[in-house]
């Protein structure tokens, strides 16, 4: 009987001790993820002082350690087998001697300017999902986020070191690197992602984007005209009809609660709607144009109002819904890329934001299925040469993005300290 590699990842189950020491064992990618988080292949201070903290078994969670080689780091996790790991700063000292050093004496330098984005801050408004379960339509929301703050840290700030990551299960992660931002104090990361932060308020608040001050002939900021763009299609195609946010009443008084305080308008909305249950969003959202236009052809005060809200309401809809917290501190621990989702058993892989949108979470391997490809795959490629086990599996592009990625850092890094050196002679 012929089994198929899903068949057989089933014998592998991701919450097996004896599972992950595989997987660390044979198809981490220790070396390209010490060049990435260190930015050169002799170990410096963003190694030896940088703190990871390990989940192991019975849920103990152990912070502080800190590794002289890539080697070493490698032997522990060897011998603790995490079921996950978090990456956080480089500290001012060695995080491991903490306990021999003075009290504050400890604290963070520098780290990777990090974002964090999760499909849960998404439950009011997808509805194909709920919860921690994620499929590709509402992958979509994940993808519009990540095509906008792309496009903003790279053109508004100037950063080319973008590293993005799928968390294993419902969100994705965001790692810059430029030397620019790791440099960043916790002050200047909170006056960036201040910047960034357009959807703001608890679950209760019904409206979360407040850009104008009330002022609605303020146009806006020009990265935030562009992001408007960019989301204007991306409303139409994900929310209106992927998601039919308001096919139901539910959905509609959403849209109304957004609207400006004319009651006259989203009366006759209301009505129209009611009266027909099964009409369409995006024929809802036709309805609401008219009513517009309507008010704009009239020349009144009403008719700037609603040109606001309806941008407020597409960048409520789409724009990235930040963790703001994770991005303001440096201090703050984040999961390893290529660590196992414990839940899920998935490997947290890169994701190439220009091909985001052909992402699936679904088709990301697991543990079990790279386990299930190794016991299938030869020892050498067809030259005969030993290869590393990842490269003989579905991990290879994505250990093959980071190895692209930590190169084009390092390349950096290196003409930079050239540059100053050549500044320092002359």
């Amino acid at each position: 009987m012929v089994t198929t590699i899903q068949e057989e990842a089933m014998a592998y189950d991701p919450s097996s001790r004896h599972v992950m020491s595989m997987f660390y064992k044979r198809l981490f990618p220790y070396k390209p993820f010490f060049r990435w988080l260190n930015q050169s292949d002799a170990p410096g201070k963003l190694w030896t002082h940088r703190e990871f903290a390990f989940t192991i078994e019975n849920d103990v969670y152990i912070r502080y350690n800190s590794y002289n080689t890539a080697y070493d780091f490698q032997k522990d996790v060897l011998r603790l087998v995490p079921s996950r790991f978090e990456i956080g700063p480089q500290y001012s000292h060695r995080p491991r001697d903490r306990k021999t050093l003075p009290s504050g004496v400890l604290q963070p330098l520098r780290r990777e300017l990090v974002f964090d984005i999760d499909m849960t801050d998404y439950d009011e408004i997808r509805t194909c999902c709920t919860d921690k379960k994620i499929c590709k339509r509402c992958w979509g929301f994940i993808a519009a986020a990540v095509k906008v703050l792309d496009k903003g840290l790279r053109d508004t700030f100037g950063f080319k070191h973008l590293l993005w990551v799928y968390s294993g299960r419902r969100g994705i992660h965001c790692w810059v690197s430029d030397t620019l931002a790791v440099d960043l104090t916790d002050d200047q990361r909170r006056a960036l992602v201040t910047f960034l932060e357009v959807i703001k308020g608890s679950k209760e608040q019904a409206k979360k984007v407040n850009l104008r001050g009330g002022r609605d002939e303020v146009p806006l900021h020009p990265f935030l005209a562009e992001a408007l763009k960019t989301l204007k299609d991306r409303f139409k195609k994900l929310c209106l009809t992927d998601q039919d946010v308001l096919k139901t009443e539910r959905g509609w008084e959403a849209l109304l609660a957004l609207a400006p305080n004319d009651r006259a308008t989203t009366d006759k909305l209301r009505q129209i709607w009611e009266s027909d249950p099964d009409r369409s969003s995006m024929k809802k959202w036709s309805d609401v144009g008219d009513q517009v236009n309507a008010e704009r052809e009239a020349k009144t005060p009403m008719g700037r109002k609603w040109n606001a809200a309806l941008e407020d309401i597409i960048l409520q809809y789409t724009y990235p819904r930040i963790d703001a917290e994770v991005s303001k501190h440096r201090n703050h621990l984040l999961k390893a890329p290529f660590c196992v989702h414990p839940g899920t058993g998935r490997v947290c892989v890169p994701v190439d934001p220009e091909k985001v949108d052909e992402f699936d979470p679904d088709t990301v391997p697991t543990v079990g299925e790279l386990l299930a490809e190794l016991d299938r795959a030869s020892p050498s490629d067809s030259n005969g040469k030993m290869i590393e086990d990842y490269d003989r599996t579905s991990l290879k592009p994505y250990v093959e993005m980071l190895e692209k990625h930590a190169r084009a850092i390092m390349e950096d890094v290196k003409g930079a300290r050239g540059a100053k050196e050549e500044t320092t002679e002359f």
